[in-house]
């Protein structure tokens, strides 16, 4: 089967008292694209999110690329090794040019050239906030390119295709399962979940194999 690049093991997330993730298991190995389906609010992007250490009330074993652990090393280790395409990006107080984003995949040239392939390369010098949804999808693809050509070995991505109209979203997924990488997606896109070698569904917090 290859090396794993990411293994779950009893992991549990809470949002206060609430628990939205329970006790999931999972052994992700390199090269291995995952679709995750289920309703919204059934903890799919909480699990992703605790995979990248940035949902802090968590309870099992997460470790990424060999390497486990909780501390400020641990998590920088994450986010270099992982690709994250979130569904609601924040803008912030001041946003990002769209150009800056895509510096910040560390292979900027990689990130523009895949910018530029999607439609949106002209809009380098927008502010993110300024950006329609699907242009901000198409952005943050092609950030992940840029981390890709960088270095990290797995992606996470969060229902990246939901803004897109449907030629978008072919474009969108035959990127996605063109990196070579680790794919771990999001979706609901039926079309995209198909080009992934399992489609996983959580319901109520819980993991399993859909039917």
């Amino acid at each position: 089967m290859g090396r794993l690049d990411l293994r779950l093991a009893g992991v549990s997330c809470r949002h206060g008292r609430v628990e939205v993730v329970s006790d999931v298991d999972l052994a992700v190995y390199a090269g291995e694209r995952i679709a995750l389906t289920g309703t919204n609010g059934s903890g799919k992007t909480t699990l992703l999110r605790a995979v990248l250490g940035l949902h802090r009330n968590v309870r099992g074993e997460i470790i990424v690329g060999g390497r486990s652990g909780s501390k400020a090393a641990d998590q920088a280790w994450r986010r270099r090794v992982c690709a994250w395409i979130p569904q609601r990006p924040a803008a912030g107080r001041f946003p990002l040019l769209a150009g800056e984003l895509l510096a910040s995949s560390g292979d900027q040239a990689q990130a523009e050239a895949m910018a530029a392939r999607l439609g949106v390369g002209a809009l380098v010098d927008r502010p993110l906030d300024t950006l329609s949804g699907g242009q901000l999808q198409r952005m943050h693809l092609s950030r992940a390119v840029g981390c890709v050509a960088a270095g990290a070995g797995i992606v996470l991505a969060d229902e990246p295709t939901a803004a897109l109209d449907f030629a978008g979203q072919e474009e969108a997924a035959e990127v996605l399962v063109g990196l070579g990488v680790t794919l771990i997606v999001v979706t609901h896109d039926r079309a995209l979940a198909r080009r992934c070698d399992r489609v996983l569904e959580m319901a109520a917090g819980r993991l399993r194999e859909a039917a």
